[in-house]
């Protein structure tokens, strides 16, 4: 069949039309009821029919798909019981494995730009106060043309925002120290979550997902997402940064006879689970219009409820695995999986969702003219590629093979945000530099004078204790009231030079604290 994918058969046929491919999918089920099975037999047949894929390998099992199946008894069995044994052939797909961390596949880098401050705030898990401080921070580096491009970079200019508080404010909206500390905070701890090799350069372009092999086959693009599963929110924000690219960069082609790319969205809960009201408009957005662009993209989880309904509306192609109900919720969320299809008055939806076995799934597909099909239990046909994950010498000869091997392993680090703040804060101290100087040989500054630091690092004139003995006449009074007037002075018109600047103005503020607490 060139039109459509075999999944399985219900005493017919159960096939995936690849002219409604983009109107998108949901696989659901329990854990170990064979959801990842499901999704790689119609990876296999969307490469076989020239469409590249994406996915997610949460476990580590989905590698295999690079390698030929071996001929086991229980696959040429299911293979016989479902009339697809003379069809039935082992081989492997052309895969490219990536990685965020660079470990287990090319790396995959991102600018910070490119996530932009929407889902970065989700990333880290920022409160709207502090979400609107770094929209701040982005605005600003779009206006004094400073490039965001790595985690050193945003640090930087969060500072530099921190800095310039009092004017920003009066500019673009309050700025608190507090906001201010907790995303430089928060950009610590995902740092330490190894997100540090995620933002850089060369960034991925995302044309490189849509690739073919040299015999048409689609090329199935495996990110390792096990370790990088330990950081949900950073998972789940990455993959939908993925889908926004492919929104913004893929041309509008309406309804091709076959899909562009096909992205499959594994344990899609977390990209739901907690988020705000900003990010799921984002993501409905995403999905209703990417469908355009020639792009199907399939959720993967366990449930349908833990797919908004706003969302789950938009997913025409479903395959349901077993579900448990132990509990009066869980058996809540059976009666509401079952409520998603399309009946079949010859089924009890409910009743058959917990008697499923392992390998065997409802099935609706779109027919048609977009129709969804009277769900039918189906047995899953079995895959082509190895079940189970590939070797680590395997999946190093994979990368050095891949046609992107050197595009992507060496970072790269231009100037940017980090380089140009620190540039200006070494001409703004030479500039103070030589004030100095010139405030020593005009004598407005007492070179002579015992100094002390405060806590920003400025040294300022000591007012502390004369050693000598103290005559309390009013002639002495006056006299060292007339000193201070002259040191007020002095220290005034020093920091008026530097005024322009946020060391100018912390110097005021230190000149005008210690006198407060001096008199």
């Amino acid at each position: 069949m060139t039109d459509s994918i075999f999944i399985g058969s219900s005493g017919k046929d159960e096939v995936l039309n690849l002219k409604l491919a983009n109107r998108h999918g949901l696989i659901t089920g329990a854990t170990g009821t064979g959801k990842t099975v499901t999704l790689q037999i119609l990876a296999e047949g969307f490469s076989k029919a020239g469409v590249p894929v994406f996915c997610a390998d949460v476990k580590g099992d989905l590698s295999g798909i690079a390698m030929p199946g071996d001929p086991k008894d229980f696959l040429l069995k299911r293979a016989q019981d479902i009339g697809f044994a003379d069809s039935y052939e082992f081989e492997g797909f052309p895969t490219v494995f990536w990685d965020v961390f660079g470990e287990q596949g090319h790396p995959l880098r991102a600018t910070v730009s490119e996530i932009g401050p929407l889902l970065l705030a989700r990333m880290l898990d920022l409160n709207e106060t502090q979400e609107g401080v770094l929209n701040i921070a982005f605005e600003l580096a779009d206006d004094e043309g400073l490039l965001l491009l790595d985690l050193k970079d945003l640090r930087a200019m969060i500072a530099h925002v921190g800095e310039r508080a009092p004017e920003l404010s009066r500019i673009y909206g309050n700025v608190s120290s507090a906001s201010v500390g907790a995303i430089q905070r928060a950009l610590l701890v995902l740092e330490r979550e190894g997100a540090g090799t995620f933002f850089g350069e060369p960034a991925l372009d995302i044309r490189d997902f849509a690739r073919q092999s040299r015999d048409g086959l689609g090329t199935i693009n495996i990110l390792a997402a096990d370790r990088l599963m330990h950081s949900p929110r950073l998972y789940a924000t990455f993959l939908l940064w993925m889908l926004s690219e492919l929104f913004e960069e893929l041309p509008e082609v309406g309804d091709p006879e076959k899909p562009k790319l096909v992205f499959f969205f594994d344990e899609a809960h977390l990209l739901f689970t907690g988020a705000p009201k900003a990010l799921l408009q984002k993501v409905e957005q995403v999905v209703r219009l990417i469908r355009s662009k020639g792009v199907g993209v399939y959720f993967v989880t366990q449930n349908p409820m833990d797919v908004p309904e706003t969302v789950l509306a938009q997913l025409g192609n479903r395959v349901q695995h077993a579900l448990r109900a132990f509990t009066p919720r869980e058996q809540k969320a059976v009666r509401a999986a079952a409520e998603t299809f399309r009946p079949n008055p010859n089924l009890d939806t409910s009743s058959v969702i917990m008697e499923l076995g392992v390998g065997e799934a409802l099935v609706s597909t779109l027919e048609g003219k977009g129709v969804p099909s009277v769900v039918q239990r189906t047995l899953i046909r079995p895959p082509s590629s190895r079940l189970g994950p590939i070797s680590a010498a395997e999946r190093r000869d994979c990368i050095q093979s891949s046609p992107l091997f050197g595009l992507y392993e060496r970072a790269r680090d231009r100037e940017s945000a980090y380089e140009m703040l620190t540039e200006r804060a070494r001409d703004q101290a030479r500039v103070e530099e030589r004030q100095r100087e010139e405030d020593l040989r005009t004598g407005a500054y007492d070179g002579e004078e015992p100094v002390r630091r405060t806590r920003t690092g400025f040294q300022l004139p000591d007012f502390g204790r004369d050693d000598r003995p103290r005559q309390d006449s009013q002639t002495q009074r006056r006299q060292r009231a007339s000193s201070r007037d002259s040191v007020l002075e002095a220290g005034m018109k020093s920091a008026a030079r530097s005024l322009g600047s946020s060391l100018g103005r912390a110097l005021v503020r230190g000149v005008l604290g210690s006198l407060k607490r001096g008199f």
